[in-house]
């Protein structure tokens, strides 16, 4: 069994309704061993600012998936959400699953990248990974804490009615 992380995003159709739902379908999931599931917590917009704020979890699964399988069960989830992928980068979108780490595999290739290209500069996505795997390392060795340290905020803060 693999140990991957997935970052959970959403803005638009009830973003809260669409984050859990998405938890749910991959608890669900035959493949998927769902071992920790973050909080939800709330964050501005990383691209355009002329869109809602987001709602942002990562679950942390067991797999025997292969990241390429792993990643069309993910893409499967997020166009069952209504989730339409258009040309525009950082837009708003009903639900949005990122594979951010897939065991302590780093890989490149046309359709995924491991661990997320992103992760490392982005609060919505370290973290809600820090509340599941605070003594998380890295592929390439560096501590999540690190990280924590050299990244801002924003004003992320875990979602409340």
């Amino acid at each position: 069994m693999i140990q991957a992380y997935i970052a959970i995003g959403s803005n638009l159709s009830d973003p809260v309704a669409q984050a859990n739902s998405a938890i749910e379908v991959l608890k669900q999931h035959p493949d998927l061993n769902v071992i920790a599931v973050s909080s939800l917590y709330s964050s501005t917009p990383m691209g355009p600012q002329d869109q809602p704020d987001y709602i942002n979890a990562v679950i942390a699964v067991e797999t025997e998936l292969s990241p390429l399988a792993l990643l069309d069960c993910t893409q499967s989830i997020e166009q069952e959400h209504g989730r339409v992928r258009k040309a525009e980068r950082w837009g708003p979108r009903t639900l949005d699953l990122d594979i951010v780490l897939y065991g302590d595999l780093e890989h490149h290739c046309e359709r995924l990248t491991v661990p997320h290209y992103g992760m490392k500069v982005r609060e919505f996505v370290l973290y809600p990974l820090a509340e599941i795997a605070p003594e998380l390392v890295l592929p390439d060795h560096t501590p999540l804490q690190t990280l924590l340290e050299q990244v801002d905020r924003n004003g992320l803060g875990i979602w409340s009615q």
